[in-house]
């Protein structure tokens, strides 16, 4: 916490601006900020202290530095214990589905058995009493049966339903896995723990990730690398979620139970405010008005079903779940489909910003055959190495003129004997991105109150 709120004052000292012109800019109070930059709150979403930073003109290294601070504090907080104790006290509760109830009324059923006896020879004495019980008895007796029957039948069905209800525990885990799993490889022997470790290989009784005797479920993994790009039924559905717990919104989260890393994702980072552009199948009178901030751009891509037009910057941050240390060994393209470019109008976020300043990150040409990560702007290549302590972030840019992609990222890492691979998406969905060539575009002046005619007119 103390090294966010060192870095957060830097940035307000050198901006010049007040406590309580940074809180009103911020929409929040001025003694929530002075907590924030003193080091006895932490907020719990990044978006407050991005806009702080950016406010207090930060270059983007200094917002990268912000970021990372402000995961090691959020972290440091502990705020994300706790989610699996409460789903291992739910799954403690289906035995109760035993009813000893029925049982207390089938105990009296040995007494009807001497009652045909008491019929047999009719006495004077015993007439008034046999004309009064022989009609209510064996009434009682077939209700008494029936309801030992069907005490009977629901024993059996409600052992029944908990034998399935455990069988399928048992085997849901892994059937998630196997759905998560093979949208990115359909390697048999992924990490039986890590229902996201997505064509990845861990080294196990043999070394090479496969379990003595195990057979190999697909002629295409031969080689132990995992399936890759068109390799059919063995990737059935690719948008399978991977999330694992809440993400902020705007946020995905990939994680692999089995695996010591967590990426969380970003799918709409602006270089500018002007930078983002979206293709949108709408008039411009139908289109609302740009989101203010870039944490609201996901939800608004999401109500007019929005695709990122010409190039798209997806910001990832990869942080260990130990004390381990975990190499991260190569980041990779997979693209899912591809097809013609939208037919649809280009919307710009802003107008007249101004110039952009080059961020640090992975460029990848998704037009290319084989689409590759390549280092731009002072970005260091792979390997690297995260913690618990030491998270990293990636900033990764895509772009395409010619065709309508959907793709997402596969990161390789090992932890000592471990090696596997994790998928990282848009909360279980692919990036998708499209060209947006010789298509009507449209832009929203800064302070400006509806979108302006085409600017390729």
């Amino acid at each position: 916490m103390s090294s966010l709120a060192e870095l957060l004052r830097e940035l307000k000292g050198r901006s010049g601006l007040s406590y309580g012109v940074l809180a009103k800019r911020l929409h929040m109070s001025t003694s929530t900020l002075h907590r924030y930059c003193n080091g006895d709150a932490v907020p719990v979403e990044f978006a407050p202290v991005e806009r702080f930073a950016r406010l207090c003109k930060a270059s983007p290294e200094e917002l990268v530095e912000v970021h990372r601070r402000w995961i090691l504090a959020d972290a440091a907080r502990g705020r994300k214990a706790g989610p699996a104790e409460g789903r291992a006290g739910a799954v403690a509760e289906p035995p109760r589905t035993q009813q000893p109830q029925p049982e207390k009324e089938s105990e009296p059923e040995p007494h009807p058995e001497p009652e045909p006896q008491s019929e047999p020879e009719p006495r004077p004495e015993s007439d008034s009493t046999s004309a009064i019980r022989p009609e209510p008895m064996p009434g009682r007796a077939k209700r008494r049966r029936a309801v030992a029957i069907g005490a009977a039948v629901a024993l059996v069905v409600g052992a029944g339903s908990l034998a399935l209800a455990l069988n399928g525990a048992d085997d849901g885990g892994d059937g998630r896995e196997r759905a998560a799993g093979v949208s990115s490889s359909a390697a048999p022997h992924d990490s039986p723990g890590g229902p996201s470790g997505k064509g990845g290989r861990e080294d196990t009784d043999d070394g090479r990730g496969k379990k003595k005797g195990e057979p190999t479920s697909s002629p295409s993994d031969k080689d132990g690398k995992g399936g890759r790009g068109k390799d059919g039924p063995a990737r059935p559905d690719t948008s399978q979620d991977t999330g694992r717990g809440p993400a902020a919104a705007g946020e995905g989260r990939s994680g692999d139970l089995g695996a010591p890393i967590t990426a969380r994702t970003r799918p709409y980072v602006y270089e500018s405010p002007c930078s983002q552009r979206f293709l949108v199948n709408r008039k411009p009178n139908q289109v609302p008005q740009p989101p203010a901030v870039e944490q609201d751009a996901p939800g608004w891509a999401a109500d007019l079903g929005a695709v990122s037009a010409g190039e798209q910057l997806v910001e990832v941050t990869v942080q260990g779940l130990g004390k381990d240390t975990v190499v991260l060994q190569g980041m990779h393209v997979r693209v899912q489909s591809t097809s013609s470019p939208l037919a649809w109008n280009d919307f710009q976020m802003g107008v007249g910003c101004g110039g952009n300043v080059s961020t640090k990150s992975f460029a990848v040409d998704l037009d290319d055959g084989t689409p590759t990560l390549t280092p731009k702007a002072g970005q260091r290549d792979f390997p690297y190495k995260v913690s618990e302590s030491d998270p990293e972030v990636f900033y990764v840019k895509a772009s395409t003129e010619a065709h309508d992609v959907r793709w997402y990222l596969e990161l390789e890492w090992s932890s000592g004997r471990r090696h596997n691979v994790l998928r990282i998406d848009d909360q279980g969905k692919p990036f998708r991105t499209s060209g947006n060539e010789g298509r009507p575009t449209y832009g929203w002046p800064l302070g400006g109150s509806k979108w302006e005619a085409p600017l390729n007119s």
